[in-house]
């Protein structure tokens, strides 16, 4: 079955098409910017090159697979609309699979991880996954001194993630250089059971965290001297 992956949670703005089978998932294209200002100009032409470049049309798409966050409200939005939209046009289901997941599920092996995302207003998004790669903890939202703590009560020996990157001297562990954003291959990957027995598909409730910066006045100003 083709399916897209669409992930928009981080600076990575992320388009993938995805052959899910009984054997396994094969990426057939990918795409991913680094651009944290602009999510919403990226990612439609992204979904558009990934299905050209497979010499595929929506109508193909068996399933949609979005990473739910957590991430900062404008951006995530982004691949959530474009995923829940996509997939009510299409009459395909849509999955959705923790963000961080896609980081530290691939990056845990046979050691427990702390993987880490760039929460902006210098906090970090985190979780930490077992050797296995089951998440034990999080998604959280916390300064980088107190997710090391937690971190290290929880076992966590290294750690992964593009907040891990920035904050690396706070959070103390042996840093893995990759994977740095999530991947749209684990994404498919972790959606990968429900699709194969038809599970019925998700509502993509997005893993904000916390509020948004702009908030609604709660009083009328007036214009008056």
């Amino acid at each position: 079955m083709l399916v897209l992956v669409v992930d928009s949670s981080t600076p990575a703005v992320t388009a993938a098409l995805a052959e899910i089978a009984a054997d396994g998932v094969t990426l057939r294209a990918e795409r991913r910017t680094v651009d944290a200002r602009a999510h919403g100009e990226l990612l439609a032409p992204q979904v558009a090159a990934v299905l050209a470049e497979v010499g595929a049309r929506p109508a193909d798409l068996g399933a949609i697979v979005a990473g739910l966050g957590p991430g900062p409200f404008t951006g995530l939005r982004v691949g959530l609309v474009t995923a829940a939209t996509m997939g009510q046009v299409l009459g395909v289901p849509t999955y959705g699979v923790c963000s961080l997941d896609a980081v530290g599920h691939p990056a845990a092996a046979g050691e427990p991880v702390l993987a880490a995302s760039d929460a902006r207003r210098r906090e970090v998004y985190w979780a930490v996954y077992d050797g296995a790669g089951e998440r034990i903890a999080g998604p959280d939202v916390d300064v980088p001194a107190l997710v090391a703590e937690r971190a290290r009560d929880l076992g966590a020996t290294a750690m992964v993630g593009d907040g891990a990157h920035r904050y690396a001297d706070v959070l103390g562990l042996p840093l893995r250089e990759e994977p740095r954003y999530p991947s749209a291959a684990a994404l498919a990957g972790l959606a990968a059971e429900r699709i194969l027995t038809a599970a019925p598909g998700e509502r993509l409730t997005p893993l904000y965290l916390r509020r948004p910066d702009a908030v609604a006045a709660t009083a009328r100003k007036s214009v008056l001297p």
